[in-house]
């Protein structure tokens, strides 16, 4: 007896879910009898110009704001928006790294300095401590660091925002005080615009003066010795 050909078309794949982060850390974490717990992030490594801002979240479990995601992936409105209500909602602290000190210790380092700061300055101290990326920071708590953790990790992503936020909030107003760089609309990352009023302008106290692009403008060294330099993450 002959087998019967099948004459069924081929499942189409169903779209991939787009990932999001999730709670199931901290719930994990609040199982195991760790509470709070709090999820640490920064904003501003990059730039050629302002501070590093850095937050920590200990979200209410019972009233987590819907839609958080990794800062990122979210355009102005919504960044503002979610800021507002994670702020109503949950335990907030920011710490900022200067410029000043980027120079003096560098991006790094001022960047965990200020991850650990945001950390101590919460309200409630944390049994338990996330941060975005590969290193951990003297919490005063156990802490894990979690790659990609701000499009992982609910509490992260929310930290991510409220990071963004602050730093876009003050490069405003940085951009108000020196009219010229743009900094209003760039935050004082190397885009084009930036680059030519650092050629015109020459630096201003904001700048990260141990950063390749703003040595060049000061004339500190020249462009072709550029590249045996690092430049910022």
């Amino acid at each position: 007896m002959s087998r019967a050909i099948s004459t069924k078309s081929p499942r189409l794949k169903l779209r991939e879910e787009i990932q999001r982060p999730t709670f199931r850390r901290e719930r994990r974490a609040i199982n195991n009898g760790l509470w709070p717990v709090a999820g640490c992030d920064e904003a501003g490594r990059g730039p050629l110009a302002g501070p590093v801002v850095a937050a920590a979240v200990v979200l209410d479990p019972k009233r987590i704001p819907r839609g958080l995601n990794d800062s990122k992936k979210l355009n102005h409105e919504e960044r503002e928006a979610l800021y507002l209500k994670i702020c109503a909602t949950a335990e907030v602290a920011v710490a900022i790294g200067s410029p000043a000190r980027i120079d003096r210790d560098n991006i790094r380092q001022a960047s965990l300095w200020a991850l650990a700061r945001a950390v101590r300055g919460l309200p409630c101290r944390p049994k338990l401590v996330f941060v975005d990326g590969v290193d951990k920071i003297d919490a005063g708590c156990d802490c894990q660091a979690v790659i990609s953790g701000d499009a992982l990790v609910l509490s992260i992503a929310a930290a991510s925002i409220v990071a963004k936020v602050t730093r876009d909030r003050l490069m405003m107003r940085v951009g108000a005080a020196h009219p010229g760089y743009g900094f209003e609309r760039h935050m004082g990352y190397s885009v084009p615009e930036h680059f030519a009023a650092l050629q015109r302008l020459g630096p201003c106290i904001h700048h990260r003066r141990t950063f390749s692009p703003v040595r060049i403008a000061e004339g500190i060294i020249a462009p072709q010795d550029c590249g045996a330099i690092d430049l910022p993450l």
